[in-house]
């Protein structure tokens, strides 16, 4: 196996360096490129390392011709294109953990700045007034904080909170009730959040969903007096909305971290009496930067070498230990797929895959993405398990999966089934010594068939004599059978043949196998 590349192409801790040599992976540390300096080399790497200065965008992703996993060493992913990578088959992760206490400190920081009015008390005693009267803050205790996002981060601010004695509700649709009540937090609508909330602080991510949570109807909507801190993405709130809101007085205070535009050099909030702002600042602690840079090169190392997916933003997640014992069920689901997909071609409308035995007891993602990348390797010679689902979602194929818990005639079974207009097509296979993948089923015929190299898939009648004309026909053409792997539905009935071949049949070849008696179908396979 060659040494895999990985390129770190932003400043970070040097520990991720040596997380990289300790692995055994090769590692360039080359920062501040500018793009055009970046794709002249990044087609030498299989990975590529970045804090937020990089920018991965369809145009350099398309110089990245051996790029197989981008590390981002924090949360946000803003700078990296998802689907340009994800067309290409490049796993995307993050470090979603790395920052987080870091980041929930900040937002406790500023809400308490706010409370007590501290930068301006701080500015006006520097500037050597004593103005003990003019700054009156308020308490933190038995106020109302609102979260909006109570996600990672988010409920690390409710435990700070809950600990400082205040009540925490939460705006966020996917909280469920049982877990609103483990973190003792009560869960509700925005608009009640609004309604009630003396502190609003926001931990979510931007989406289309997202993009202006606090708009001006929402401000409008606030407890007059509310004070507001966004440690999380600029863009959640209307910036223009929130300055009038401030000037008006509905709006006591805000604080914010991000900025819908950065570097924000010139914001109108500047300025404005009790808005305080940071650069920035939520994961810059010593501790988050080498938390992050530890855990992207352990990520990423863990793909490289092991074929591991933790926080991947594209693909569902494949931990370490799991991938040794999936590997051998994702090579046979992938040979189960790229089966239907050269006999079938483009008439699958749909493709179910079913798991029994001891695959049942297994993670199945990873073995659907199998199935899909065999079957969408009919299409593009770029697929892979990364970019396969959204292959298979563009071609409008319903996927669906199955597990069965039922013991069967195998000690470990996977099935595929494709749906075509002219009914479903089945395969079957299992693993030998655990190992080893085998069909045992094709399109309702028993079979015992390793699916390798170059191979033939003929159906015909039953007859006698078939069998010596296909080797016949075979050997006039200088092809060497390898394997012949037979089968039928009944006596005289329909026959199912898997030759393996040496080599490539050429097209002349196939046409001549379609000319004899009693064939109804030839396609060449290749595995």
């Amino acid at each position: 196996m060659t040494q895999p590349k990985v390129l770190i192409s932003d400043k970070m801790d040097p520990r991720a360096a040596a997380i990289f040599r300790e692995r055994g992976i090769q590692v360039d540390e080359i920062t501040g490129k500018t793009p055009d300096e970046l794709a002249a080399i990044i087609g030498d790497y299989d990975g590529l390392a970045i804090r937020s200065s990089t920018k991965a965008t369809p145009k350099l992703l398309e110089h990245a011709t051996n790029l197989k996993v981008i590390g981002r060493a924090g949360i946000g992913v803003d700078n990296v294109d998802i689907p340009a990578a994800t067309a290409r088959g490049i796993v995307v992760m993050n470090t979603p953990f790395g920052n987080s206490i870091t980041t929930a400190e900040h937002a406790i920081a500023l809400m308490f700045a706010l409370a007590r009015q501290l930068p301006e008390a701080d500015a006006s005693t520097q500037a050597g007034k004593w103005e003990k009267n003019r700054f009156m803050g308020v308490e933190l205790t038995a106020k109302t904080l609102g979260l909006i996002g109570a996600g990672n981060i988010g409920s690390i601010v409710a435990s700070r909170a809950l600990g400082l004695k205040m009540k925490v509700i939460a705006f966020d649709p996917f909280l469920s009730p049982e877990r609103a009540l483990e973190l003792g937090i009560e869960k509700v609508e925005l608009d009640e959040l609004l309604k009630r909330a003396d502190f609003i602080t926001l931990h979510t991510p931007l989406t289309d969903q997202t993009r202006g949570i606090l708009s001006r109807e929402a401000l409008a909507k606030t407890k007059k007096g509310v004070r507001i801190i966004n440690c999380a993405r600029g863009g959640l709130i209307d910036e223009a909305a929130l300055k009038d809101a401030l000037d008006s007085g509905q709006v006591a205070g805000a604080a914010l971290d991000v900025f819908e535009t950065e570097p924000a050099t010139d914001s109108p909030l500047f300025g404005t009496p009790g808005f305080i702002s940071t650069p920035h600042l939520g994961a810059s602690t010593t501790e988050a930067q080498v938390n992050v840079a530890i855990q992207v090169a352990e990520q990423m190392s863990d793909f490289l070498l092991l074929g591991g997916v933790t926080n991947a933003i594209n693909m569902p997640s494949l931990s370490a230990e799991e991938a040794p014992r999936l590997k051998p069920y994702m090579a046979l689901a992938d040979k189960l797929g790229r089966l239907l997909g050269q006999v079938l071609g483009d008439q699958v409308t749909g493709v179910s895959i079913e798991v029994e035995g001891a695959a049942a007891a297994l993670n199945q993602k990873p073995i659907t993405g199998a199935v899909l990348a065999g079957l969408m390797g009919t299409y593009s010679q770029t697929v892979n398990m990364v970019n396969a689902p959204v292959l298979a979602k563009e071609r409008g194929l319903d996927v669906r999966e199955v597990r069965h818990e039922r013991e069967g005639d195998y000690q470990t079974l996977v099935r595929v089934t494709a749906t075509t207009p002219s009914g479903d097509r089945c395969v079957a296979g299992t693993l030998f010594g655990n190992s080893a993948p085998r069909l045992v089923d094709i399109f309702g015929v028993a079979v015992e068939a390793e699916l390798n190299g170059n191979m033939l898939y003929i159906v015909n009648n039953d007859a006698p004599g078939f069998i010596g004309k296909l080797g016949t026909t075979l050997g006039s053409a200088g092809l060497n059978i390898a394997t012949f792997n037979l089968g039928r539905r009944a006596a005289g009935g329909e026959a199912v043949a898997l030759v393996a071949i040496d080599d490539p049949v050429p097209a002349p070849v196939v046409d001549q196998l379609c000319a004899l008696e009693g064939v109804r179908e030839v396609v060449p396979l290749r595995f």
